[in-house]
């Protein structure tokens, strides 16, 4: 009998998956991905691979599609606790969690600095959180409704009560 390793999805496998199921009716290839991922095509690949595993993705003719049920409820209930937000310093970087445009008009943040993913082009400076995966900031950079998706996450991920539900609210309509 062979024993395999127990797969273990990976930060960036929600990444990947945010990505295919914002696709709507386009589904990207790998290489278009990892373009506008800025990640490689194997990180790509890997990813998609174990997101189909965990059911989060689901195979569909030749591609891909993502199992927006299986997603929704595992961004909700589940990527906190396998994902939790990390806080680091004050640095410059890309505003995220309710600091981020999806969340911000809803909290009064005048007294305290925006949450934010290290971003060396980033115009904001405040405590940093780390990013799902290290290309992040860059991605969101150039596609805003994953920048929406994933700094909504950030405020489930990390955020207070009231934040959590308003972002699962937020994240709901994105998704669904």
């Amino acid at each position: 009998m062979i024993l395999r390793k127990q797969p273990a999805l990976k930060p960036q496998d929600v990444v990947v998956a945010l990505k295919f199921a914002l696709a709507r009716d386009f589904v990207p290839s790998f290489a278009q991905l990892a373009r506008t991922l800025h990640m490689s095509v194997s990180e790509v690949h890997g990813a998609a691979q174990r997101a189909v595993l965990s059911r989060l993705l689901e195979p569909e003719a030749a591609s891909l599609r993502a199992n927006k049920t299986a997603l929704h409820e595992f961004l909700l209930h589940g990527v906190r606790y396998a994902f939790p937000a990390v806080e680091g310093p004050v640095t410059r970087g890309l505003p995220t969690g309710i600091s981020a445009p999806p969340l911000r008009q809803h909290f009064d943040q005048a007294q305290s600095l925006p949450l934010v993913w290290p971003d060396a082009d980033g115009q904001d400076r405040g405590p940093s959180i780390c990013p799902l995966y290290t290309t992040v900031p860059a991605a969101c950079r150039e596609d805003t409704n994953l920048y929406q998706a994933l700094a909504t996450l950030d405020a489930i991920r990390g955020g207070a009560a009231r934040e959590r539900e308003m972002a699962v609210q937020l994240l709901t309509k994105i998704l669904l």
